[in-house]
């Protein structure tokens, strides 16, 4: 054997080890920046908010059931933030709350039903909530200045928002391979303005009240609440509402700007139980009172809805192709080098998909009208995540293949997007409440008492081995320093490419399996004496003593090991941290055993120190050989 082999292989693990300590990619700050672990919430303190949710459409509370699958869907998208240690838990009949460690981070919209649909786009207008509207205009080109719909662009800059969507709104292009149809190109391209909307076939002709856009679930039902929204603004604006068969034009009727005026100081969560048309053709209606509605206000597939992008009001078709029909949802770099959300379709969902983009290419009875189409004269098809247009692109061929959505995207956002459509919507609406950053002052405390502990222990556990082993006992010295700079580097390391976090409950489980480590030390220690004791010499005795008490050493550690993977696989929060960091700790104490602990044995063997009874710590077992033997021969030799 050569044992400078191994120590040579372990020495290039610390190598490279801690060259990704100091310079992997998210390595930053000076050097003692470079060595400071991800630290969890009780020790660094992070962002912690609740959710409530909201009673059903009967006034009920949740259900259980329902509020643990949602948990289990906002841990899905909390983990997608690529922090571990992070908490989700229920409290209550009714409250869902979220713990995240490290820096702060909003956390609003994880908690958003999330809900995906692909709606045809059939009017668009000023959505800025003038009482003047532009003149309309035939031509599909974009206006000089007043245009009713603002240009949609692939550089628009984010802009931040409440809802479920990503706080950057692209209004780009979604590409997918396609077949070409009726001249057309493949592909999904941005749309330029459009002017005023005009009255369509498939646009609602019905004066009265549709329940196209449901309120938030409140234990009052939709009609209560319109009655309340009607009695707020009067009678006289509720009358010219609802008798609007298209976007008002008070240019041409001044009295009906005053008329309209009070749906302006109408609150989002008024607007929301609105019926669709009277949101798209009340021009004091704005926007800002659209895109601030209360999660799911947009929520039946098959009614029309009205929703916004960059300024605009778009009444929208009802939902051909819905979330459910997306099989997966990833970020991704295109060949461009920039980052696009890609949709992969089931099959179901593929079939409908091309069916809605052929409708939308050859604009099937003229559902679409000229403010609603694109530059090429094609209807366009809004992308729409809960209240929010996440895009609009122009539909250019009939798309047979899987789609990405692009635009203003980086790799948070597509991170985030692609997130939130994965993991699908929430069974239950939930209302953010005050998010709170959490401080780490008792966590501080702990810890340093944690430390202090630990490194008394550690050392009354090395001062007992110089004192029994001697010799032997730098080994156990050396072996458990080697092993903590190895979970050491590794918990660096980790921390920047998976995100895990150092709480308390992972420092226990790091200092539980120094034991288990010490414990393999007198495995190995005490059949070395029971090698000496059947007659041979220290040298010999050291590599068939390995030979035996490996098989032990690695029954032990193996067993520790299915532990933690066990409690790590049943557990949440602090205890899951407390079986990464013990199975971390235990694969590592057995790298330093293989490499480190048997080569430095075998070195120690050969030289005088070890051979001496006084020295080497073996002497409770030599001396009893030795006297052995020479009671039975004065002469005899070493086994």
């Amino acid at each position: 054997m050569r044992p400078g082999r191994q120590l040579a292989v372990l020495g290039l693990v610390f190598v490279v080890l801690y060259l990704l300590v100091f310079f992997s990619g998210g390595a930053k700050g000076g050097w003692q920046d470079r060595l400071e672990p991800r630290l969890g919430l009780d020790l660094i303190g992070g962002t912690r908010l609740t959710l409530e949710a909201t009673n059903t459409v009967d006034g009920k509370p949740p259900t259980a059931a329902n509020l643990e699958e949602a948990r289990q869907i906002i841990e899905s998208r909390v983990n997608a933030y690529g922090v571990a240690e992070a908490e989700v838990v229920t409290e209550g009949n009714r409250n869902i709350v979220i713990s995240l460690p490290g820096e702060n981070r909003d956390l609003t919209d994880v908690g958003s039903a999330a809900e995906l649909r692909f709606r045809k786009v059939l009017k668009a207008t000023d959505g800025s909530g003038a009482t003047a509207a532009p003149a309309p205009s035939a031509s599909a080109a974009p206006t000089p200045s007043g245009s009713a719909v603002p240009k949609p662009s692939g550089s628009a800059a984010p802009k931040p928002s409440g809802s479920a969507a990503p706080k950057v709104k692209p209004s780009a292009s979604a590409k997918a391979g396609a077949s070409p149809s009726a001249g057309g190109q493949g592909g999904m391209a941005p749309t330029p303005s459009a002017s005023a909307a005009a009255p369509t076939p498939s646009a609602p002709a019905s004066a009265a009240p549709s329940p196209s856009a449901s309120a938030e679930p409140v234990p009052q039902s939709v009609e209560q609440q319109r009655k309340a929204v009607e009695q707020k603004v009067g009678p006289a604006a509720w009358a010219a509402a609802t008798a609007l068969k298209a976007p008002a034009d008070v240019a041409s009727d001044p009295s009906l700007a005053d008329k309209l005026k009070p749906f302006g100081t109408l609150s989002p969560q008024e607007v929301a139980v609105l019926p669709a048309d009277l949101q798209f053709n009340v021009p004091t209606i704005s926007c800002a009172q659209l895109d601030k509605r209360p999660p799911a206000s947009i929520k039946d597939p098959k009614q029309t809805a009205v929703a916004c992008e960059a300024g605009a009001k778009y009444l929208l078709d009802v939902a051909k192709v819905e979330g459910t029909d997306v099989d997966d949802a990833n970020a991704v770099l295109d060949q461009t080098s920039q980052w696009v959300v890609s949709l992969n379709f089931t099959s179901k969902g593929q079939e409908k998909w091309t069916a809605l983009t052929r409708e939308s290419f050859n604009n099937e009875g003229q559902a679409c009208d000229q403010t609603a189409l694109g530059q090429d004269g094609k209807c366009r098809v809004a992308v729409v995540l809960d209240n929010e247009i996440v895009s609009s692109p122009e539909i250019q061929g009939v798309l047979t293949g899987d789609s990405q959505i692009s635009g203003s995207f980086d790799s948070k956002t597509a991170n985030a997007l692609a997130s939130q459509l994965r993991y699908g919507a929430l069974p239950v609406t939930f209302v953010p409440q005050a998010q709170q950053n959490v401080t780490a002052t008792l966590g501080s405390s702990h810890l340093q008492a944690g430390l202090l502990a630990a490194g008394i222990g550690m050392l009354l556990v090395i001062i007992y081995s110089f004192f029994y082993y001697r010799l032997l006992g730098s080994v156990i010295f050396l072996s458990l320093v080697l092993s903590g700079l190895l979970v050491f580097g590794a918990l660096v390391v980790l921390g920047r490419s998976i995100g895990f976090t150092l709480t308390l409950a992972g420092l226990a489980g790091m200092i539980v399996s120094l034991g288990v480590a010490a414990d393999s030390f007198v495995i190995y220690f005490e059949r070395l004496k029971d090698e000496i004791r059947e007659g041979r010499s220290p040298r010999s005795a050291v590599p068939r003593a390995w030979i035996r008490a490996r098989r032990t050493i690695i029954s032990a550690n193996a067993i520790t090991l299915m532990s933690a993977v066990v409690l790590y696989i049943v557990s949440v929060g602090a205890v899951k941290g407390f079986a990464f960091a013990l199975g971390l700790a235990t694969v590592l104490d057995l790298v330093v055993v293989f490499l480190f602990r048997h080569p430095i044995m075998t070195m120690f063997a050969r030289t005088r120190a070890f051979l001496s009874p006084r020295v080497s710590g073996l002497g409770r077992a030599l001396p009893a050989r030795s006297t052995e033997q020479a009671a039975r021969n004065p002469r005899v030799k070493e086994a």
